[in-house]
């Protein structure tokens, strides 16, 4: 280990030494170059130490971004034309990673799933979103300042929405390394949590429409969720027309490249009509991932997209890091508040208590299940909630304040969820029997997590 860190602690400081030299008058193409190296390299190097204390890699590049931020090394700019352009790269970084989970989704997998998962699902987002939201209109945290004309309620429908997401990620990886992954508790999350996927991007695209201004009445939500649920159903169904003679025209071609520069153009092109359209841009990139996934080009296209998606992706979670302003958490700071602390603590009670509620609305009949394990299962957060608190933060509905208690969250619930795991598996005394196949929905819910 100490051989290891006589070698990392160079790579880091190179990077980070010159891009944190004067840049001149405005910026030079090589101080970017400089910035964007320290992103990748430092999201790279704490996702790994993330991984070898037994944590997802996203956790990694969330502390790295915290670290190159402007309220601890400065690295990244807070404001600027720099910070547009990485700005733009992580907008095609968030692109991509749903790109990535509409391809590990299976369309026809996932209508198979379970009444079971899907009340799973259904709870999981309902109880966390309600707790959330009653919690910010009835407490009325007094923490950071909201813009002019954003009310309270704008701010609690944000707040629950952050509480609601699922990693699938996450949890297919934390089932794996308990050797848990086959027993009928994680077929149950894992369904869920694809589920919960596309519950989270219905609900993403209507906070979306709340931001950008849409008034916040009962018509208006609905013709936001028909137009998300619309461009989503009308994009699978018309380019599962297309795509496979497209793809396969294209799968002909010689150009070195073609397979990927069309996919990775066909998710952007569907995530640019799906903003035409005013829905989401990230549904219109999962949908494309989704009608790409049943392709005769499927094992091609990810292996060739993955790549590219390793060096975007990290750089979207490395910039929302750096929105933390670590002073508020420094006793004697002139930022410190110690109820963004308090506001974060309570914020993680509700989001686990919410998912744990999930867990206990199955598993009454004679096929028993462990309630606990179910909805523990489902307490990580992942990549949606982080999308919904940096679209709260960068449209001024969510203070900096808020949006590091809401950080506090997501982190803590990642943390939380293997330990709890682990001791309530052991506490049942279950030992892991791998079944010798799987149901369909356990199948694509562990293939697209851990396989693909």
């Amino acid at each position: 280990m100490k051989r290891w860190s006589k070698r990392l602690i160079p790579l880091m400081a190179l990077p980070i030494f010159l891009a944190a030299a004067p840049a001149g008058e405005g910026i030079g193409i090589e101080h970017f170059f400089l910035v964007l190296i320290s992103m990748l390299v430092f999201g790279k190097i704490f996702g790994e130490l993330a991984e070898r204390i037994g944590q997802p890699a996203v956790l990694g590049e969330l502390v790295a971004g915290v670290v190159l931020g402007s309220s601890v090394l400065g690295i990244i700019p807070a404001d600027g034309s720099m910070h547009e352009m990485i700005k733009l790269l992580a907008e095609i970084g968030v692109a991509l990673l749903l790109f990535e989970i509409g391809l590990e989704t299976d369309l026809k997998e996932m209508f198979r799933v379970g009444p079971a998962a899907s009340l799973v699902a259904c709870v999981g987002v309902a109880a966390p979103f309600l707790l959330g939201f009653a919690y910010w209109i009835i407490a009325k945290p007094a923490i950071g300042v909201h813009a002019e004309g954003i009310s309270d309620t704008m701010v609690a429908i944000f707040v629950g929405a952050t509480l609601t997401a699922t990693s699938v990620g996450i949890t297919a990886r934390v089932l794996t390394d308990l050797k848990r992954i086959h027993t009928p508790e994680a077929r149950v999350v894992i369904g869920a949590a694809v589920v919960d996927d596309v519950l989270g991007l219905v609900i993403l695209a209507i906070v979306s429409g709340l931001a950008a201004g849409t008034a916040l009445t009962i018509f208006g939500i609905a013709k936001t969720f028909a137009v998300a649920v619309g461009f989503l159903v009308a994009a699978v169904i018309v380019g599962n027309i297309i795509a496979p003679k497209l793809f396969g025209f294209i799968d002909r071609m010689r150009v070195r490249g073609v397979l990927l520069v069309s996919a990775v153009s066909f998710a952007l092109l569907i995530a640019a009509l799906a903003g035409l359209a005013g829905s989401a841009l990230i549904i219109g990139s999962f949908a494309a991932g989704l009608v790409l996934s049943s392709t005769n080009q499927f094992d091609l296209i990810v292996e060739k997209v993955e790549p590219v998606a390793d060096i975007f992706t990290p750089i979207f979670f490395v910039s929302i890091g750096a929105g933390v302003d670590v002073s508020l958490f420094i006793p004697g700071s002139e930022s410190f508040n110690p109820s963004v602390l308090m506001v974060g603590g309570i914020l993680v009670v509700i989001a686990v208590i919410g998912k744990v509620v999930s867990g206990f609305s199955v598993g009454w009949g004679k096929n028993k299940l462990n309630h606990l394990a179910i909805g523990v299962g489902m307490v990580p957060r992942g990549e949606v909630g982080l999308i919904f608190a940096e679209i709260g933060r960068t449209r001024g509905i969510l203070s900096s304040e808020v949006f590091s208690a809401i950080l506090i969250m997501v982190m803590m619930t990642t943390f939380i969820a293997p330990p709890l795991l682990k001791a309530i598996f052991k506490r049942a005394g279950e030992a892991p029997e791998p079944a010798p196949a799987l149901e369909p929905a356990a199948a694509g819910g562990m293939e697209a997590a851990n396989t693909r």
